[in-house]
């Protein structure tokens, strides 16, 4: 079996996939997403953002690049910053990370997604499951831990989401 070949940074950042991988530590992980469940989720958390984008002050995008570290990035499912972020590829924490899983998801694959965040100081970290309807959350002082309350909530700023509205 050939030896994988390391790809640099400079051409990860210079090529576009499709769908965009996972940069890490030299080797790209592919994403597993492009079924009904996860894109109809994606879309209605991203449009439940969008929706209140001036009234929280923030932005909320699909797949943007988060450098995470320097020999990694990751590309989370939907990515929200507070203002303008002033780059292309984000490099300072973002306000918060989502990530839907698909059928064939790893949990532990996607702790290490919720870890690399975390250690970036993403200050939240949520992980919906469209099949099963669970959500995670995270932040670095909590860990990642199931959201039983049926609402996710943020600090500054304040942000509320019964998860009623998500899952409709």
């Amino acid at each position: 079996m050939p030896a994988e070949t390391l790809i640099s940074v400079e051409e990860y950042l210079s090529t576009s996939y499709r769908p965009d991988c996972d940069y890490v530590d030299g080797h790209l992980e592919e994403r597993n997403l492009g079924e009904w469940d996860h894109a109809d989720l994606q879309a209605a958390i991203v449009a439940h953002f969008r929706a209140r984008a001036r009234k929280w002050g923030i932005r909320a995008v699909v797949e943007q690049r988060v450098q995470v570290k320097p020999g990694r990035f990751r590309v989370p499912d939907v990515c929200v910053v507070v203002g303008d972020p002033g780059e292309q590829v984000l490099t300072r924490p973002p306000f918060l990370c989502i990530e839907v899983l698909s059928p064939q998801d790893r949990m532990s694959r996607v702790e290490q997604r919720v870890d690399d965040y975390l250690a970036m100081g993403v200050p939240y970290v949520w992980v919906f499951d469209p099949e099963t309807r669970k959500v995670f959350a995270a932040t670095a002082t909590s860990g990642l831990y199931e959201v039983m309350t049926g609402v996710l909530r943020t600090e500054n700023p304040a942000i509320e989401i019964p998860l009623s509205e998500i899952f409709e």
